[in-house]
């Protein structure tokens, strides 16, 4: 067998309820969510089991949201032995594959993208960003399209990088509009995205420098296994590197196809969502279909996930 990824799931795989069943009936999943709230101050299960969704959808809620939902799946994933080569998250998920690879608490990192989600949705008011999926267009054209747009004065840019054919934009609302409408005029996709504020563009360089202040009262240590940043798509462990990533990782394009790529590359075949939702299963599937990919979420799904690994 080659080698084993765990990646973790970013902002859009939130459900109500998430993780719930797992915290129910095994104690490494129930401490997680206990020192969550311990930590925030606030009850964050509470709002993850019972919701409503629109108080999960705040971004100050989602990112420490998911961040839990996902450690909660891994330390009880832990108990089975099966352990990672190498770790990858997309955008927020990248601190979730920190913690997976030993470079920051668990609690500190939840109150690392606690602070993120408040400095981002601070960054720009509400109604002036935007983020729109573009589909079928090739990266160096749709860098040109931003850059014209941007040069007459409207900030957009690309921001994520998520597989052949799909490419996240990211800046004005203004931007992004004639942005997308150009794509679609050289016979791109264009979808919306509901999302509360243009992430990963130039104007969230606020967020950025106050996050570098958090980041500077938290532990950050050298990683146990190599992580994949987003921003460069290159394997990190150093301390150092790991922090001023995470800073301009804020502003910058997300490279989740390069990621996927470089993960081959090292030999990896097999990947494990760990986390709600299947979307960077999808993603990886997209990116090389020969990838082996497991997607856990809950009991039932750890348990298949399990059966396979064993069985191989």
């Amino acid at each position: 067998m080659g080698k084993i990824a765990f990646l973790f799931p970013g902002q859009g795989s939130q459900s109500v309820g998430m993780a719930q069943e797992l915290a129910q009936t095994n104690e490494e999943a129930r401490t997680i969510f206990e020192s969550a709230d311990k930590r925030l101050g606030y009850s964050l299960s509470s709002v993850i089991f019972e919701g409503p969704e629109e108080d999960l959808k705040r971004t100050e809620n989602t990112q420490p949201a998911l961040l839990t939902a996902s450690t909660a799946v891994l330390e009880v994933f832990k108990k089975h032995g099966i352990k990672a080569d190498y770790t990858a998250g997309h955008s927020l998920g990248e601190y979730s594959a920190l913690v997976a690879a030993g470079s920051l608490s668990f609690e500190d990192a939840v109150y690392a993208v606690r602070q993120r989600g408040l400095f981002m949705e601070e960054a720009v008011p509400a109604g002036v960003g935007a983020m729109s999926a573009i589909l079928g267009m090739k990266q160096a054209d749709l860098e040109d399209i931003t850059q014209k747009v941007f040069d007459n004065g409207h900030a957009v840019q690309v921001a994520n990088l998520n597989c052949p054919g799909q490419i996240v934009i990211s800046g004005t609302a203004q931007g992004v509009a004639d942005a997308a409408s150009l794509a679609k005029e050289n016979g791109a996709k264009a979808i919306p995205l509901q999302v509360s504020g243009p992430f990963h563009s130039s104007l969230m360089e606020p967020a950025a420098q106050k996050m570098k202040e958090v980041l500077d009262t938290i532990e950050i240590r050298n990683a146990d296994i190599p992580v994949i940043a987003n921003v460069s798509a290159k394997p990190v462990d150093e301390a150092q590197v790991i922090k001023e990533n995470l800073v301009k990782q804020i502003y910058s394009p997300v490279r989740w196809e390069e990621t996927v790529n470089e993960l081959m590359s090292l030999g990896v075949d097999t990947f494990i969502e760990i986390g709600p939702g299947k979307v960077l299963s999808g993603l990886v599937k997209k990116v090389n279909r020969k990838a082996a990919t497991l997607a856990i979420s809950d009991e039932a799904s750890m348990n298949a996930a399990i059966e396979k690994l064993k069985g191989e």
